[in-house]
This record gives structure tokens, C-alpha cells and sequence, in this order.
């Protein structure tokens, strides 16, 4: 253990004292690795994100949104039936501590909500709503609403099909019941699609759920106080993000529980006295939302475009259909994998319907987006692609504009953090399916992990973190094509867990 310890601390002290040369060295490549990058990977890329023939609507997009009306339809709107019990198991009152697993279920759901609740809940809706209107808020609640039973599927079947260790560890995820699911049914191809799922899911945790993060919030924090180089938030971020992510996913669970609430009622309380002070103005904003949904009210792409828009951004979002999620929940600790199906349904209302929407909401009636006095219309940019604002801002430029607080950066930077700790798990549980389990093959990956953490905040390496977002929606490609066949594997755990309910066979635990 003394030896494990002091390789660990040797490992992470080359780490911070490498890491300036590392971020300088991939500052210097910067461009040569943008254009490698960019031939590369730029037809895979064009392909996840291509839009449908005569529109600009992802294909990728429509994927997860038909999916996610499939499974609503296919389980009898059980995102609404169970919603109660829901809440009932996130409060502890159905759990057991002596069943296998490594968190609790609020620990599952704050670690898998810290992924999903991330940078596309500020900068992403405020692209949203700046391209399609207020009316893509209710696009993107209709979503996200729907997107609950997706996210219900696949970590019912993460849990069902998890392995579990000798000494307590599990692991868990879609490379797992792709696998084990697939073999059950005698179907073939499910190794395939779990190494191919396992890929994608490493490369999406080095980019999109990692250098992004650490790139974006040291443009920040440098706004902030002024420029410096980006290797310096780099290791520091590094070495945070080390020291809760060595310690596993119990680590990783004790920091997310505290972090994800904290930064949760931080931004919605935020958004909520903006609201207050400006309560006269909700009404109108609703009635904006809902008028923009079904006429674009002079938008660009007009109730199209807000459809679009706001399907974009729930996708985008909540990963409902991605299967990060699953790996997440399948650490839980409970002897019925539906229960923790119940509890991942939350995840969306809460990331989408609740987050998002405040953050639309607070754009809307902050009066940033130009509208024209005699119309009532919204004033389009030169080019007709988007709403005009006031000083041009857009991004997360315009959902600090909207807050017009010092405190917009302060959230960023923890929901970069708790972003990339959870990916970090994900990213794991793909690479030790691939290369096996074992201290020395986590910690390998978990050295990688924060090694791009600092390039990440140093460079800006444009096409690679393009890729990493495709390979994410990759995931989803891979992922729900698996679950249309194990569906009904679900539909039983559902059934018999219903019943059992309903009967009083399952009661809450300690009454």
C-alpha cells in the first residue's frame, strides 16, 4: 500500500513538473496538429453530425429523439408512472447498505448529473435560443421530457449486466450488456459493438468531456483576471482532478454529491432572482416561449428553426441515448437494476427541463436579445442567421449578459470540474473493458487523463475537440442500436418489479 501511495505521488510530481514543457510542446504543434487532425477525422465528423437531405437537422439529433419517443411509448409513459417512486428511491427509502455496489442511489445520480450538467447548460442553450428563439425552449423541454426514458433503459440494463469484484468494485456500462445482453438473446455482433462503444467513449473522455472543459474555463477565469498562460490552470486543474479521481469512483461520488447540488442551486438560485426582480416579465417570456414554438415569431428558420434548435440543445445536453450515464449508475448499490432506471430518469428533467429552461427563461426576459419596438419581432444579425444582441455578445457571452453578474464565471468553472471527473470515470470503466482491471491499468489511464487535462487549457486544438464530440455521439449510435434489442429485457425487469410493488413484496427498507 506504502509503495502504491508513494508511486502515485511520484507519478502525479512528474505530472505538474512535466507539465509546462507537455502544454508548451502542444502549444508549438497547435497548428500541425490541427490540420492532421482536421484530414483526418473531417469525414468522420461531417458523417455524426451531417444534417438530414434539405435541412440543416442532424441526423445524429433525430437518432436520439425517435429513440427516446420509442422507449416513452414502448413503456407506457413510464417516465411519468414511476416518477414518484423515483424520487422515493433517490431519498434512501427503498436502500439497503448491504446490497452490492459501491454508492448510494443520490450518489449515482449527482456523479452522472455532474457529466451531463456541464458547459452546454450556459454557452449551449444561449446558442439555442439566440439562433431559434424563446420557441426552442419548448422544443427542448419536449425533449428533454422524452429523453427520461432513454436514460431509463440503459441504466436499468447497466446495472443487470454489471460485473461485480470480489472486493466490493463494480463495473458496469453499455460495453457490458452489449456483450452479456447480446449472448443471452444468442444474438451475435455484441463484442463488436462493445469494443467499438468502448472507443469512442475514451476518446470523448479526453476531448469533449476533458480538454474542452479545461480549455473553456480557462478563457473563463482569464477573462476574469486578466491573461496568463493556460498551462497554469492546466496543472492546477490536473492535480484537483487527480486527487478526487484516484481515489475511484467512491471518491469521485463523495465530491459530486457536495459539488453538483452546491453548483446547482448556485445557477438556478442566480437565475431565479433575476426572475423575481423581473417577475412581471415571466409571463410575457412564457408566452414567447410557447408562441415561438409554433411560429418562430420571425426568427431565423422560423418554427422550424426553433425545433431544430431546441432538440439540438436537449440531445446535446442530457446525453439521453449516449450511455455515459449507465456507467455512472451501474456503481449503485442495489439488488434490482430497474430501481436505478427509476432514478436516472431524473436526469434529463433535471439537466434539460429545469436547468436549461431557467437559463432560456433568464435570456428571454433579460431584454439582451434586440427587438424591434414596432413590431414586437426580434431583430435578426446582417447575415439572417441569428438574433441581434446588445455588444454582439452570443454563447456564454450572452448567458453572462443575461445574468449581468460577476458570479457567470464561478459556475463555469465547476461545472468544467465536475464534468471532467465524471468523464474520467467513463473514460475508465471503456479503457479497463479494453486492456483489463487492475491498479496499474487505472492508473496508466488516470495519469493519460490529466496529462490532457493541461493540454487542454494550454492549446486550442479546434478539430480535436470536434472529433471528440462526434466520437460522443458515436456512443449513441452504437448504443441505441443495442438497446432496441434489449428493450424487452427491460420491459420484464419492469414488469415483475411492478407487480412485486404493487403487492407489497418490496417496501421500504428499515419499515
Amino acid at each position: 500500500m506504502k509503495r502504491a501511495v508513494t508511486t502515485i505521488l511520484s507519478a502525479a510530481t512528474a505530472l505538474a513538473v512535466a507539465a509546462p514543457a507537455l502544454a508548451q510542446e502542444a502549444m508549438s504543434l497547435d497548428e500541425k496538429v490541427n490540420a492532421a487532425f482536421a484530414k483526418a477525422t473531417g469525414p468522420f465528423v461531417s458523417l455524426i453530425f451531417a444534417p438530414l437531405p434539405g435541412t440543416n437537422f442532424p441526423w445524429i439529433v433525430l437518432w436520439l429523439v425517435v429513440a427516446a419517443t420509442v422507449f416513452t411509448l414502448y413503456f407506457a409513459f413510464v417516465q411519468l408512472r414511476f416518477f414518484s417512486h423515483a424520487i422515493a428511491l433517490v431519498k434512501g427509502d427503498y436502500s439497503d447498505p448491504n446490497d452490492a455496489g459501491e454508492v448510494s442511489h443520490f450518489q449515482a445520480l449527482a456523479t452522472a448529473l455532474s457529466g451531463t450538467v456541464g458547459l452546454g447548460n450556459i454557452a449551449g442553450v444561449a446558442v439555442a435560443v439566440g439562433i431559434g428563439g424563446p420557441g426552442a425552449t419548448f422544443w427542448m423541454i419536449l425533449a428533454g421530457l422524452l429523453g427520461m426514458a432513454s436514460k431509463f433503459t440503459e441504466c436499468t440494463l447497466g446495472v443487470k449486466y454489471r460485473n461485480e469484484y470480489p472486493d466490493g468494485t463494480v463495473s458496469g456500462g453499455p460495453m457490458y450488456y452489449m456483450s452479456k445482453g447480446f449472448n443471452e438473446l444468442g444474438l451475435p455482433g455484441g463484442k463488436i459493438l462493445a469494443v467499438l462503444f468502448s472507443i469512442f467513449c475514451i476518446l470523448g473522455a479526453f476531448g469533449g468531456g476533458n480538454m474542452f472543459q479545461a480549455n473553456q474555463a480557462h478563457a473563463q477565469i482569464s477573462g476574469l483576471v486578466g491573461n496568463y498562460p493556460g498551462w497554469i490552470t492546466g496543472v492546477v486543474f490536473a492535480a484537483i482532478v487527480f486527487l478526487v479521481i484516484v481515489g475511484g469512483i467512491k471518491s469521485i461520488a463523495r465530491v459530486t454529491e457536495k459539488v453538483v447540488p452546491f453548483m446547482g442551486l448556485l445557477y438556478v438560485g442566480a437565475a431565479l432572482i433575476i426572475l423575481l426582480v423581473n417577475y412581471d416579465k415571466i409571463g410575457w417570456a412564457f408566452g414567447q416561449i410557447f408562441a415561438g414554438a409554433f411560429t418562430g415569431l420571425g426568427v431565423a428558420g422560423g418554427m422550424v428553426g426553433a425545433l431544430i434548435q431546441g432538440f439540438k440543445r436537449a440531445a446535446f445536453s442530457n446525453e439521453a441515448g449516449v450511455g455515459s450515464a449507465a456507467i455512472a449508475h451501474s456503481a449503485v448499490r442495489t439488488k434490482e437494476p430497474i430501481t436505478e432506471g427509476f432514478v436516472s430518469l431524473l436526469e434529463p428533467l433535471i439537466d434539460t427541463v429545469i436547468i436549461c429552461t431557467m437559463t432560456a427563461l433568464v435570456i428571454t426576459i433579460s431584454g439582451v436579445q434586440q427587438v424591434d419596438p414596432a413590431t414586437g419581432l426580434f431583430i435578426l444579425t446582417e447575415d439572417g442567421s441569428m438574433i441581434a444582441t446588445e455588444g454582439g455578445v452570443q454563447g456564454v457571452q450572452l448567458t453572462s449578459a443575461a445574468f449581468a453578474s460577476g458570479i457567470s464565471w464561478f459556475p463555469v468553472v465547476l461545472f468544467a470540474f465536475s464534468t471532467m471527473i465524471s468523464w474520467s470515470y467513463y473514460g475508465l470503466k471503456a479503457w479497463t473493458y479494453l486492456f483489463g482491471e487492475g491498479k496499474t491499468t487505472e492508473l496508466i489511464f488516470k495519469l493519460i487523463f490529466c496529462v490532457f487535462v493541461v493540454i487542454g487549457a494550454a492549446a486550442n486544438l479546434g478539430p480535436v475537440i470536434d472529433f471528440s464530440d462526434a466520437a460522443i455521439f458515436a456512443m449513441a449510435v452504437v448504443n441505441v442500436f443495442a438497446l432496441y434489442f434489449l428493450m424487452k429485457i427491460v420491459r420484464k425487469e419492469l414488469a415483475s418489479y411492478s407487480s412485486r410493488l404493487a403487492s407489497g413484496e418490496i417496501r421500504k427498507f428499515g419499515h
